[in-house]
């Protein structure tokens, strides 16, 4: 397995992988345009970086992140958006990857942590995220809000 950072090339594959991620939350299965992808990633101001585990040419999993400022004082963080990997290559050690891999891109950037939510209602993410030594953070509340 390696992982490697997507390129506009993988813009098909991203948007299939958005539909599975839909469908574990319980919507369809519907993959994006690849050009609203290809648009996000790689256009003019990239939303986020994206890293793709692989087994050859079979695609297994991704983590995209991004990075958040200012973090504790002037410091920066990275920020894990989505960490998903395909029902085939689970509990084969993809996601444990994919972390790594974000968490070496934040050290690399001279970020001063890794930071992520995740749904209370995935116990499989809350273990693994736990069994990693990760503590959940009991100061902070999620807000979102429709633009």
């Amino acid at each position: 397995m390696r992982i490697s950072e997507a390129t506009e090339a993988d813009s098909n594959e991203i948007a299939r992988l958005l539909g599975e991620i839909e469908a574990y939350y319980g919507g369809p299965d519907t993959a994006p345009p690849a050009d609203e992808v290809r648009a996000a990633l790689f256009g003019d101001r990239p939303a986020a970086t994206v890293l793709l585990a692989r087994d050859d040419d079979q695609v297994l999993g991704m983590a995209s992140y991004t990075f958040l400022w200012p973090a504790a004082g002037a410091d920066t963080s990275i920020y894990l958006k989505e960490l998903f990997v395909r029902a085939s290559a689970r509990r084969r050690g993809v996601a444990g990857a994919l972390m790594d891999a974000v968490a070496e891109a934040g050290r690399t950037a001279g970020c001063s942590r890794l930071e992520w939510t995740a749904d209370t209602d995935n116990p499989p993410a809350l273990a693994f995220y736990e069994a990693r030594g990760a503590k959940e953070n009991p100061g902070k509340v999620a807000y979102r809000q429709a633009l």
